[in-house]
């Protein structure tokens, strides 16, 4: 099968829909396709694997296509689609996220997506997602990279917690620090490393400095490569997102890595979470602190929470989740 596979953002960034992209890429052709990924994202030359062309212009887009038996939004993107629905070509949409601004409210440009859907195949990576939709669409989770997070569970990890994600406002930082204040202030001083990078940086520090907690807490900066040993380090991790996350491979890695997980519980991102952690209602320092308070007082419970993660990673697993988009491009094809 040739597919174009079109993804917006693209390595070398570190994103979601980065890594999910790469990854689906690299299954597609270790399962015998032939893929070329057409993305907004600057950077190094092919892979050799793969071909990547970088801001196409649309003429070039559409001679791509014409060469593809099927295209693949790994999310929708009016600049890589609006060219390509004149083709006929069969046409199949990822949903990574939900379609409306960040507040809620949605845009021209987010109607004008809505309407193109019957056009399409639909897949959405989370119930939630596929809930939001006003079109029907299959779910197939995202996958993560079990090669980077990859650790046998060895014991306990003492009373130490990881956040993994970008510095912004959305990812709920702070809630992190708040709650590990309110630990404090009972007597239960667990570790916090941050892993991460953005604009929510200099204030996260200013927060720590304010709450008191330098001696429990470490910036280690986005890290790259290695980012999942340093995730293995640690007992719990902690995704405490405002935001309602559509799904959350972020989940993923940290189980992969040997964690138990305290998250968020509004979107998609409970179904990543699976049996294997706590989940508090999104913003609620208070509740955040009182699910580690649990998790940290009972290690009998981190082990249970942990023995059902490997049996709950098999359904993302990367040639599983590619092996999944397969068969609905090939069902397409034959529609």
């Amino acid at each position: 099968m040739r597919i174009l596979l079109c993804s917006y953002a693209f390595a070398p960034g570190t994103g979601g829909i980065e890594t999910v992209s790469r990854i689906l890429a690299e299954q597609f052709v270790r399962l015998g396709s032939t893929v070329t990924v057409v993305t907004s994202t600057p950077g190094e030359p092919d892979s050799a694997e793969y071909r990547v062309v970088r801001r196409p212009s649309w003429k070039q887009l559409r001679q791509l296509a014409r060469a593809s038996d099927l295209v693949f939004q790994n999310n929708i993107s009016l600049q890589s689609l609006l060219p390509l629905l004149s083709l006929r070509k069969p046409v199949v949409i990822t949903h990574q996220t939900w379609i409306a601004r960040v507040n809620g409210r949605r845009s021209w440009q987010d109607y004008l997506k809505l309407a193109i859907l019957p056009l399409c195949h639909n897949i959405a990576i989370s119930g939630a997602v596929a809930a939001a939709l006003p079109v029907k669409a299959p779910v197939i989770g995202n996958p993560f990279d079990p090669g980077e997070f990859q650790a046998p569970r060895e014991g306990a990890r003492g009373n130490s917690l990881v956040f993994l994600g970008r510095l912004v406002s959305d990812k709920g930082c702070d809630l992190a620090l708040r709650a590990l204040s309110l630990l404090k202030a009972d007597g239960i001083c667990p570790s916090l490393s941050i892993i991460g990078d953005g604009p929510e940086l200099p204030a996260l520090k200013a927060l720590t400095a304010d709450l008191g907690l330098t001696d429990q807490v470490v910036f280690l900066g986005s890290l790259g490569k290695g980012r999942g040993k340093e995730v293995a380090r640690h007992a719990i991790m902690v995704i405490p997102s405002r935001w309602a996350e559509p799904f959350g491979v972020v989940a993923l890695e940290g189980l992969g890595a040997g964690c138990v997980l305290v998250a968020s519980s509004a979107g998609g991102l409970p179904e990543a979470v699976g049996p294997c952690g706590i989940l508090f209602e999104n913003g609620d320092a208070g509740a955040l602190a009182a699910a580690l308070r649990t998790l940290l007082a009972d290690p009998a419970l981190q082990d249970r929470l942990a023995s059902k993660s490997a049996r709950h990673l098999e359904q993302f697993q990367p040639e599983t989740v590619a092996n999944q988009y397969l068969d609905v491009f090939q069902a397409d094809l034959r529609r």
